[in-house]
């Protein structure tokens, strides 16, 4: 199991690592540290993930902007890193803090989640080769910029965060956050700061798959952060839930060859602020499970109909509950 870390001062050498856990049960230091890797500094490290034949893991860090590559298929028991993307922002034109890695034949492809002119949210996807050669970079549509695109409400902020990708569509969907100047901030500091409030993305984008083409900017208000797309094969449609308004989403096809955003549900009470900061979609897509950090707790919505969420379990859990993730059975929720 690879865990990518935060470095802590005057915690071991202080730096952001790889560290590899043993979970074969059957091995002799199976719930051990098998070996760490570090990478020279605190970068504020987030998310990782897996190129699409597993051989690699790229890791990013929002603070720095760096991407580290790990061998993780020649030793898997001891991955080191054989890259360090350090030139990230000069390479895509100032593009600031990679934030998700998604796999894609031979490549990855990256969300960000801010710019160096102005460290605010306007941002764009950059393309990388699995053995971390820069492709291309693909702005995300703005007003001044729409790319082509349609803008099918009153925003186009530009702003980004998390992707899925729905091959059979031919579709990408993006989601939106904030800039560096806000996620570098102190967290109960931007909560009381009423201009810092009102620097978060209201928009999510449908895009090209093949050609990478912003096609259409959706409003979707209180800042969409993750996105999970139904698992079904007939089910063409995705969630995200917003942030700061709790409201559940469903991204649909249009029936006129285009998608569309419909606000179908809420979280707890939108007024509490609970802020939703995770969730998992059962892999029959007949449940959605929901982690609010401000109240700590779990819930679980039947999406049977996905026009009508429904609540149906709800379960305190701890302080600043954060990640989600569903079985591939059902039978469990961690």
């Amino acid at each position: 199991l690879y865990v990518w870390t935060l470095g802590v001062e005057g915690m071991g050498d202080g730096q952001d690592k790889l560290v590899t856990v043993s979970v074969n049960p059957e091995a002799h230091d199976y719930g051990e540290v098998r070996s760490y890797e570090s990478v020279g500094g605190r970068n504020e490290a987030h998310h990782s993930g897996f190129t699409d034949d597993r051989k690699y893991l790229h890791a990013g860090s929002l603070d720095t902007s760096k991407i580290f590559i790990f061998d993780v298929h020649t030793d898997p028991g001891n991955p080191k890193l054989v890259k360090a993307i350090d030139d990230f922002v000069e390479k895509t034109g100032g593009v600031v803090g990679p934030h998700t890695p998604y796999a894609l034949p031979g490549r990855m492809l990256w969300t960000a989640l801010s710019n160096n002119q102005d460290h605010g949210g306007r941002t764009a996807l950059v393309e990388y080769t699995n053995d971390g050669e820069y492709v291309d970079t693909y702005w995300i549509p703005t007003d001044d910029d729409l790319q082509g695109a349609e803008k099918t409400g009153q925003y186009a902020d530009g702003y980004g965060y998390d992707i899925q990708v729905m091959p059979r569509r031919n579709m990408i969907l993006t989601s939106s956050f904030t800039g560096w100047t806000n996620y570098m901030m102190d967290f109960g500091k931007m909560l009381k700061d009423p201009e810092a409030m009102k620097r978060f993305g209201n928009t999510m984008v449908v895009w090209d798959l093949h050609t990478r083409q912003p096609k259409q900017v959706l409003d979707v208000e209180g800042a969409p952060l993750e996105i999970r797309c139904a698992w079904g094969a007939n089910n063409n449609y995705c969630f995200t839930i917003t942030a700061l308004t709790s409201e559940i989403v469903l991204i649909e096809e249009d029936g006129m060859g285009g998608w569309k955003a419909e606000v179908v549900g809420e979280v707890a009470n939108p007024s509490d602020v609970p802020l939703p900061v995770d969730f998992s979609i059962a892999s029959d897509d007949s449940m959605i499970w929901v982690n609010t950090f401000m109240d700590g707790t779990t819930r679980g919505y039947d999406i049977t109909d996905p026009h009508n969420p429904k609540l149906a379990h709800e379960q305190y859990i701890g302080p600043q509950i954060n990640m989600v993730s569903s079985s591939w059975d059902n039978s469990r929720l961690y």
